[in-house]
């Protein structure tokens, strides 16, 4: 089921706004021709260097042109509903908030190295696919650790690129001064956060506790709260929309990310584009692992131990975790999280100094975010 589709169902049970509202396609069809545009240009930029280095800027389109561009539609929205005597054309600052897409581009790069993911998005992460380069183009060296340092560089590479469409997006340069400050933020957020979640699966900062701190700074700061922040810095709003943009963004963040590690156990890989074995394979320690450790006897941690991270397991293993995630309520509680915390966001939604029209595109925004199916 799309997200759409999900939406639509949804609006009959919970009486939320219809995904319309949010101007999803608009704001999709802008993002891509902005990322487009300056993809082009870089290509340009880096053939004239050597054409051999081409292939980056394919890896970086790659990446950026999946995706649900939920980040940019935070942002916008958040312009929108803040837009005061600060007067910005829509067009700039819909390429300026286009550049949230690099960040994350380069944050899922990263992340895939850090895991050792194999797929992303129904194709191959970027240091496999640059292992096949090298191995199919009989290049010398280990074929693995070329991939994982082009892979290295193609995050690095997307990175600098953020910053440079937001500087070039043509942004008045109040507006860029004024968003200055969250952008930084949240570019050390999310790096801090990789490294905390490094650090949590070897053992530091252990348990359900430390998922979530993870989920914080990793995935939910720079998904929804600084996003938002984005929007209303460039619109020129107060601290009190900016505090607003919290009080909605870290509990939908969280929702949202925990909404992606269900997916990553249980979803259907024909929607997700990733095999539903991959997050068990690559062990990754999320609330639905720590909350299954916790809840478990003494044979199901053992299970959980032998078969969690272990790249030799099979369907049935998987299955068999599936199951005592199921069997210890350790699924249902994160569900339960997810409501819990959706519910939040969306009662400080309702009260934030917002426009009325970005209320209700938030609103359906945190709707979509939380109960998608990829």
């Amino acid at each position: 089921m799309t997200v759409g589709a999900q939406q639509r169902d949804s609006d009959a049970a919970d009486g939320s706004p219809p995904l319309e509202a949010a101007g999803l396609d608009r704001l999709r069809a802008a993002v891509s021709a902005a990322l487009d545009e300056f993809l082009d240009r870089q290509s340009d930029v880096l053939a004239a260097m050597d054409a051999t280095l081409v292939p980056l800027v394919d890896e970086v389109r790659a990446l950026a042109a999946g995706g649900k561009r939920l980040r940019p539609a935070f942002a916008y929205w958040g312009w929108r509903g803040a837009r005061g005597a600060h007067g910005e054309d829509e067009a700039a600052v819909l390429r300026a908030v286009a550049a949230l897409e690099f960040v994350h581009a380069s944050a899922l790069v990263h992340d895939d190295v850090m895991d050792g993911a194999q797929t992303r998005r129904g194709r191959p992460a970027t240091h496999i696919g640059f292992a096949t380069r090298h191995d199919a183009s009989r290049l010398e060296g280990d074929g693995r650790l070329f991939g994982t340092g082009a892979a290295i560089l193609v995050g690095d590479l997307a990175l600098v690129w953020s910053d440079e469409l937001l500087r070039r997006s043509g942004i008045s340069a109040a507006a860029l001064g004024r968003a200055r400050g969250v952008w930084d933020t949240m570019r050390t957020e999310v790096t801090a956060g990789q490294y905390l979640d490094l650090l949590h699966a070897a053992g530091g900062l252990p348990g359900p506790d430390g998922a979530l701190t993870v989920a914080r700074y990793k995935s939910a700061g720079y998904t929804v709260q600084r996003p938002l922040q984005l929007g209303v810095a460039l619109a020129g709003g107060g601290p009190e929309m900016l505090e607003a943009c919290t009080a909605i963004g870290l509990p939908l963040g969280e929702a949202f990310q925990l909404r992606d590690d269900v997916l990553g156990v249980f979803g259907d890989p024909e929607v997700t584009g990733k095999s539903a074995d991959d997050d068990l394979r690559e062990g990754k320690q999320t609330l639905l692992v720590a909350l299954t450790e916790q809840a478990a006897d003494a044979g199901g941690r053992a299970l959980l131990g032998d078969v969690l991270g272990r790249a030799t397991a099979g369907p049935d293993e998987f299955d068999a975790l599936r199951r005592l995630m199921e069997s210890t309520g350790a699924r249902a509680a994160v569900e339960e999280r997810i409501t819990e915390r959706t519910a939040l966001a969306r009662s400080a939604i309702a009260a934030a100094p917002l426009a009325a029209d970005a209320r209700a595109a938030l609103d359906a925004l945190a709707v979509a975010a939380t109960s998608r199916s990829a």
